[in-house]
């Protein structure tokens, strides 16, 4: 079920690729936007095997076409008050604001949501690991 939000999200994927659990963060996205989905210059094949891998459904992706010719045709499909790119870099910014979507960095944008970063996960990892007996059987 789609949010009540009036906004459409897109990701690049290397900024889903950054995050812990992107599905779920899929899942939280949808409470509070109308559309969200995947951007990417990558094959096809790779963003549907990452989506497939995480069980996210998008409600659109890039497909064969590249990123800034998938964010046109997507603000032109999805009417809604608000476009977001959620990526990674300073071309990710320039490519958004060249096709008048709003930008956020995919760190600002996990820490606004509370959503964990794949480093902090690690990071987590380690430190549960060190916590643990190591003379145990």
């Amino acid at each position: 079920m789609n949010g009540s939000g009036e906004m459409t999200l897109a990701f690049e994927l290397s900024a889903l690729e950054r995050l812990a659990e992107p599905g779920a963060v899929f899942d939280d996205a949808r409470r509070w936007s109308k559309y969200v989905g995947v951007v990417s210059d990558k094959p096809t094949y790779v963003v549907t095997n990452f989506t497939r891998k995480n069980r996210i459904r998008q409600d659109f992706f890039s497909g064969p076409k590249g990123k800034g010719e998938s964010l046109e045709s997507v603000r032109e499909q999805f009417d809604t008050d608000r476009h977001v790119f959620v990526g990674t870099t300073d071309e990710d910014r320039d490519l958004a604001d060249d096709h008048e979507w709003e930008f956020l960095d995919v760190t600002e944008a996990a820490e606004a949501a509370e959503w964990q970063l794949a480093d902090e996960a690690d990071e987590d990892d380690d430190a549960t690991e060190e916590d643990q007996r190591d003379d145990w059987p």
